[in-house]
């Protein structure tokens, strides 16, 4: 059915006062006097809700109107009595569908251990609006950068016989059920679908630096896989991953490129959702809003990992020694952020054989 959306009445407010529209979208609150009664709209396209004012004397809708039930509301746009925007004065409200009483999402805040549980519902609290709507602006902004500087795009194989110098443990891909008829590895694999061992990528960095080769500036940029089994916040079995590879660059030009990208990913989210870092910097991480400009203003601090140690240890930090390959914790990489340098920084040159020294607080 043809409706406007939601995002365009506010952002553009002016310019709809005074016309009909349609709008549709889910209930997300409600309130009733004796006379009015009001509700808040959200049809995903905003963060912000639009408030539909229902005028008892105009008309009544034929039903309850319950929390998270899907409307179709006919009505004129009008500027809000309270505070900036618009509003809508609806004429006619029609139920697309119904609700039950026993809807999960009520109008308070809720934990993500309770929105774990309703994963079919949880997109509709404003966490995971604002979270999807940044991802999807992030997602928009590395193509961006990326064909802005005449790289081409290459779709790389999730299926692959390549596990890509061990980047991390695969996730086998087979045609088969459990089998006892085969003797041996080889003989299993030789009668699957591929003929060979299969798994899912978790790298599309051989195809990548092929197509260089011939494309002078690439990038890959899609879903990855790693099979190891470790229950982190920093682990996840399948994530995005962004992979460029450029032909006749050195270290120096990858660092350049690398900051270029991040500042300008950043720049585009706080352009283009500046409600919803808000958002997360008022219920989530204060400060927020600024760390991100501070990093798009300053210039990255490029060193070597001997100087980054040299840095720790100025700033009476201690260290712990571990294996090569071992992330930082938490506490390491706070350590880099109260004590160290205070700014994005790049570190370069770290021990190939002998142990990394991680840093943490005392």
């Amino acid at each position: 059915m043809k409706h406007t959306d939601i995002a365009e009445i506010l952002s553009k407010s002016g310019h709809f006062i005074g016309k009909n529209v349609t709008v549709c979208g889910w209930v997300r609150t409600s309130r009733d006097s004796k006379n009015v009664a009001f509700i808040e709209l959200n049809d995903g396209t905003s963060l912000k809700h639009i408030q539909i004012v229902i005028d008892k004397a105009s008309f009544l809708p034929d039903k309850e109107l319950q929390l998270g039930c899907a409307l179709k509301v006919d009505g004129t746009v009008v500027a809000a009595l309270s505070g900036e925007g618009a509003e809508i004065n609806a004429v006619a409200i029609k139920i697309l569908g119904e609700c039950p009483e026993s809807y999960p999402l009520q109008k308070k805040r809720h934990t993500m251990e309770f929105l774990r549980n309703i994963p079919h519902l949880r997109v509709r609290t404003n966490t995971f609006n604002a979270m999807l709507r940044i991802r999807s602006v992030l997602s928009d902004a590395i193509n961006q950068y990326f064909v802005k500087n005449n790289y081409v795009y290459i779709h790389t194989p999730i299926i692959t016989g390549s596990d890509c110098e061990g980047a991390g443990e695969v996730f086998r891909v087979t045609t088969h059920g459990y089998q006892t008829r085969y003797k041996t590895e080889q003989d299993y694999y030789a009668n699957d679908f591929f003929g060979q061992k299969a798994g899912l990528t978790v790298s599309g960095q051989l195809e990548g630096e092929v197509a260089a080769m011939a494309m002078g500036k690439i990038y890959t940029f899609g879903p990855t896989f790693r099979a190891e089994n470790s229950n982190t916040t920093r682990h996840a079995a399948e994530f995005w991953q962004i992979e460029p590879e450029v032909a006749f660059a050195e270290l120096p030009d990858i660092i350049e490129i690398a900051e270029e990208l991040i500042k300008y990913i950043i720049g585009d989210v706080l352009k283009r959702c500046e409600p919803e870092i808000d958002f997360f910097d008022a219920h989530f991480e204060k400060g927020l809003k600024d760390k991100l400009k501070s990093v798009i203003s300053s210039k990255f601090e490029v060193l070597d990992y001997s100087k980054a140690v040299e840095i720790l240890k100025k700033k009476q930090a201690v260290y712990v020694p571990r294996r090569l390959g071992v992330r930082p914790s938490d506490r390491t990489r706070a350590v880099y952020n109260r004590r160290g340098l205070q700014k994005a920084c790049l570190c370069h040159q770290l021990p190939q054989k002998a142990e990394v020294i991680l840093y943490e607080a005392e």
